[in-house]
Formats: C-alpha cells, structure tokens, sequence
C-alpha cells in the first residue's frame, strides 16, 4: 500500500506535456486501418536473414542484413499508435500506468519496443510494446497489424522464442505471468505464474523448458540501503514447456548466502549458459560482473568481477538497477559477451579463468548483447549513442558498428522476405 501511494505522489508531481491533450483532437479526426491482414505469403526458401534493433523510444525497428551489415529497412512497430494512444487517454487508469511507466522505467520516455522475433518464413514479427502493455504480430510486407495480444496487468517486457519458431514467451510486468502465444495468431496457449516483475526467458536448445526469472521493483526509491522487503518476489524458475508446471523454483537469496556472498542483490537480470547448459552465467542487479551457477549442484560456483568504471555513482541513478545489461556466449562455450551499462564498456571474459578484454570508447549505455547465429560474434546495443556494435569473440575486437534509431536496446535474428527493403 505505502509504494501504491508512493507511486500516485510520484506520477502526480510530473506534469503532461501539453501536446499530449492537443493530440486528443487530432487522434479522434484520424484512425487506423481495421484491414491489418494481407493475403502476402512469403516462401520459406525465399528469406534473408536479417538482424533485427529494436529502438525502444521511437518504435522503430532497423533492419540489418545478417551478412553484409548492409541497412535495408525499416519496420515500424507502432502502425496503430493513434489508436491505442486515443484509448490510453480516455481511460484514467491506463493513463497512469502509460505515464508510471514513461517517468519511472523508460527515463522520461516512452517505452514502445522492447523485444522482438520473427517467424521463420519472414512474414510476421511479434513485437512486445511495454507502454501499449501488449504484444503484436506485425505484417512485415504491410507493415500493418496482424494480431495483438493485450498482455495481464499494464507492461510487457521481454520475450523468447521456441526453437521450433512456433510460439513465443513473454513477460507481463505487472501482471505476474508469462503468456505462452501462437506466432501465427497471437492466441493464448497457456501461462504460469512468476513473481514481482517478470523478465528475462530463455528456451532450452531442445525447447523442452523455459528458464525464467522475475526480477521485482525496480522503481522503488530505497535501492542505496539494499532494503529487499521493498523489491517484491524475485525468483528463478525452471518451467516444463509443454506442461508449464514450474519443474525448479529458488530464490538467488538464499543461493548468495550458502556461497558467502554478502552484498549482492538476488534480482537476475539477462542471463546465458554453456551448451550442454549445465553452468549458468546471471547478471544481478547492482553487480558489475556475474555469477556462475551449477544447475546441476545447485549451486552458485564462482563470482567475476569486472571493472566498476563509475565507483563515485549512488546506485539509485544505475538504470533500473542495472549496472550490467547483457551477456552472451560464443558457440564453443568458452568466451563471453558482457555489456557493462554503467560502465560505457563491452568485456570478453575467458569462461575458465575469468580473465577479461574490456573495450572501451565504442558507445555510451550498452543494454542488450546476443549471439549471433554462427556463434562467432556479439552483437551489443549502445542505447545512449544510437548505434550497434559486431564485436569478434576470437579477436576481441569490433568488426563494424551501426547507427540505429533513438535508444536501441533488443537486437535479435530473423528472417524477411528475401526480396524485402524500404
């Protein structure tokens, strides 16, 4: 009740922009097209792999060739903005929530693309909005509205696609579920519960279980003290894919403290593991650097600790509790990728010995590091200067870097039709 209170005295103390109540006019003279279906099919021979970069603040996503690096579109990922903005602001409760989200999570922006996957034959991308608290299948000919799914509660946040291409898991903040959805429908094919703040999932590669962690209140005002009653119910959690019977629940908590690890916060941000996914690798909120996790012995087994390049930062101003956001792993299992937020670094760590690269001077506010598809390279969003990074895991140095659109975060690898560009 005290952070309900806190967070109406937080909302009403910023004021709307005026534009915002000039738009009602003009949202209420123009719409959208109801038509949101074409009758394009694309030839699942006939694709081009293509990196997808999600710009979280503009809604757009850039769409790089996955081989030539070559820019060869754009996809907007809020073709209905118009319409779900009219009914944001004629409903008092979404419009709270639409403004918690811009003051309190999205830095005094809009959140409008967080994640996104496309389907295998490169006709649709599905898209999770967290202002919007959905998640769309975007026609990527038309580059109108397939479907959308309104997630549980007024937020969705990250996604994860299944092996097989046919369903994706994604995370409904404040709703305290993961909803399982058909690729080709946005309909429901289940969920299971999770705790404060539902984030991060990962597939199996055999796309059996789901890894999933929620990682509470990051919004609450009293990080500086550490005082984790305030942060919700954070939990890592093994799910049965087919099922969705939560197969392995713990709280990191209790984990940090049987390995002597006092000070460290049990919130799992972005996380990765080795390819036979015995050994996991989390980042936790406030750590610059990582754990090594026994799935097998469970059991944290090793703390890396990398550079803290801003010591003199209260953590209250660390980017919702971030102070690494993104970690990958190279095909052969022994290097990582770890974008080091507050830091303005990349680091490549030797997963044996822990020893690291950190590069420096390439970008400013890293947010997202993935694989890409031949396990070669990383690729890293720099969220504060629009651009991406290739960074070579074997040479541990950049091979291109890419301007993008306004704060990407989410870059993921997909498919468009092969003659597709704009």
């Amino acid at each position: 009740m005290l952070l309900y209170h806190w967070l109406l005295l937080k909302i009403s103390s910023q004021r709307l922009p005026y534009s915002l109540y000039l738009a009602i006019a003009s949202l209420l003279l123009y719409g959208v097209s109801s038509n949101a279906l074409s009758a394009y099919k694309s030839n699942p021979e006939e694709t081009r792999r293509v990196i997808f970069v999600g710009n979280n603040w503009e809604g757009m996503i850039d769409v790089i060739d996955a081989e030539t690096y070559d820019k060869v579109g754009r996809i907007n990922g809020i073709p209905d903005k118009q319409q779900r903005i009219t009914e944001i602001i004629f409903n008092p409760i979404k419009l709270l929530a639409f403004q918690a989200i811009r003051h309190l999570i999205g830095e005094g922006h809009d959140q409008l693309v967080d994640d996104m996957y496309s389907t295998k034959d490169g006709q649709l991308l599905i898209v999770s909005r967290p202002s919007l608290a959905d998640v769309v299948g975007i026609n990527i000919v038309t580059n109108e509205i397939a479907w959308r799914f309104p997630v549980k509660g007024i937020r969705s946040d990250h996604m994860a696609l299944s092996p097989d291409g046919t369903q994706v898991a994604v995370s409904a903040s404040t709703g305290k579920v993961v909803h399982i959805l058909d690729v080709e429908t946005g309909k429901e094919l289940g969920q299971f519960p999770s705790g404060d703040s539902p984030h991060e999932n990962v597939y199996s590669k055999d796309g059996n279980k789901i890894y999933h962690a929620s990682i509470g209140m990051v919004f609450t005002p009293l990080d500086e003290y550490f005082l984790d009653f305030t942060k919700g119910k954070r939990t890592f959690q093994v799910v049965d894919a087919k099922s969705l019977e939560i197969i392995k629940q713990f709280n990191m908590a209790n984990k940090l403290k049987k390995a002597g690890l006092k000070g460290l916060s049990p919130a799992i941000r972005p996380m990765t593991h080795t390819p036979d996914e015995r050994l996991f690798y989390f980042q936790l909120s406030f750590l610059h650097g990582f754990v090594e996790y026994d799935m097998q012995e469970d059991k944290i087994t090793r703390l890396a600790q990398l550079p803290n390049l801003v010591p003199a930062m209260p953590i209250s101003q660390y980017v919702n509790d971030s102070a690494h956001h993104g970690i990958a792993m190279n095909s052969a299992g022994d290097t990582l990728c770890v974008a080091g937020t507050m830091d303005d670094y990349v680091a490549l760590v030797d997963r044996t010995t822990f020893e690291y690269k950190v590069l420096t001077g390439l970008g400013e506010k890293p947010y997202w590091v993935t694989s890409d598809q031949t396990g070669e390279n990383c690729y890293v969003s720099w969220s504060g200067t629009d651009q991406i990074s290739v960074i070579n895991y074997k040479t541990a140095e950049e091979v291109i870097r890419i301007d993008v659109g306004n704060h990407p975060q989410r870059i993921r690898e997909g498919y468009v039709p092969a003659a597709w560009a704009n």
